[in-house]
């Protein structure tokens, strides 16, 4: 512990200062900093859970001086201590409830919280991307969507980041095997491209970023249509017109897709004609052709895709 003296020991000190006296009123600021400097300290020696806890009152202490910004700091820098003991008690493979996990769960929701009353929307986006982040790699990428999402609707004002937000949801979408709610997010994430993003001037051709979300969402789509395959009674009015613009009776190389580089047009064209024809051999080649071209969530789709053609197992239904 502490070369001064034991942590509880100190931390009771300081907690006792905080304390109504007759005729005497508290000295909140300098508990806050001593709180702040026993935290560093715990720090220092790897008692991260505990340096949370001295960070948690430090918060306590900022928010009696209505200083919001010390408040959010101090949640923060708790929520991460949280965060990392977790991580090393999973390392460790040690026993446990998930208490630090949840402790730093409700940090980060406070914070959140705290910077969303300060107007600053962006910070508390950031917050909300990074226990997304972290849910999902620590395998709990269920947990980690509505934390994406609440990111996407805290970043409307930025359209860049809203979109890297919901590219993250629709990820864990897929991991958690919700394949129609993955084909939604990119539905919207490609129709926000189209509405907001920059556009080659007089079209409605997006460029940069937006152009490589769009030809992104695109793939993805078509594969995740090819899986699910919805009856045509079924089949929303968005969709129906993405693979219209891949089927071989109204080809036409002068209306097709610029988002999309030519060879790998053709080559989804060809599986949505393979798919359509049931046949798995010309499926299973098209797959090696397209390896190159897709990224590892893309290539896992068309795997699915493949795999769903050689042993059906209903859950495109």
């Amino acid at each position: 512990m502490a070369a001064e003296g034991d942590f509880l020991a100190r931390y009771r000190a300081v907690s006792n200062k905080l304390k109504k006296r007759f005729l005497r009123k508290p000295n909140v600021a300098e508990a806050s900093e001593q709180f702040g400097q026993l935290a560093k300290e715990l720090r220092q020696q790897d008692c991260l859970q505990y340096a949370a806890f001295c960070n948690l009152a430090m918060a306590r202490c900022e928010q009696t001086l209505f200083n919001a910004p010390g408040e959010a700091l101090a949640l923060t820098d708790a929520a991460r201590l949280f965060l990392s003991s977790e991580k090393e008690n999973r390392a460790l493979q040690a026993p446990g409830f998930d208490e630090h996990l949840q402790a730093a769960l409700n940090c980060y929701s406070f914070a959140i919280k705290v910077y969303i009353e300060m107007n600053q929307p962006v910070m508390a986006a950031s917050l909300c991307l990074e226990l997304g982040s972290a849910l999902k790699e620590m395998n709990r990428p269920g947990e980690a969507i509505v934390h994406f999402q609440r990111a996407a609707e805290l970043q409307t004002q930025t359209p860049v980041e809203a979109l890297l937000s919901m590219g993250e949801m629709a990820s864990c979408k897929i991991l958690t095997r919700d394949y129609d709610g993955a084909l939604s997010v990119f539905t919207e994430m490609q129709l926000m491209c189209q509405e907001r993003g920059l556009q080659l001037p007089g079209t409605s051709t997006p460029v940069g970023f937006f152009l490589d979300i769009v030809a992104k969402c695109e793939i993805s789509r078509v594969l995740l249509l090819m899986f699910l395959e919805p009856p045509p009674q079924k089949l929303l009015p968005e969709h129906a017109q993405t693979l219209e613009r891949y089927a071989w009776e109204s080809f036409d190389p002068h209306s097709q897709v610029t988002f999309l580089p030519e060879n790998v047009f053709l080559l989804l064209q060809s599986v949505v004609m393979a798919c359509q024809e049931k046949d798995t051999e010309s499926l299973k080649s098209l797959q090696t052709e397209l390896w190159p071209f897709l990224s590892a969530e893309q290539n896992h789709l068309l795997h699915l895709v493949v795999q769903e053609r050689i042993t059906p197992s209903g859950q495109g239904i």
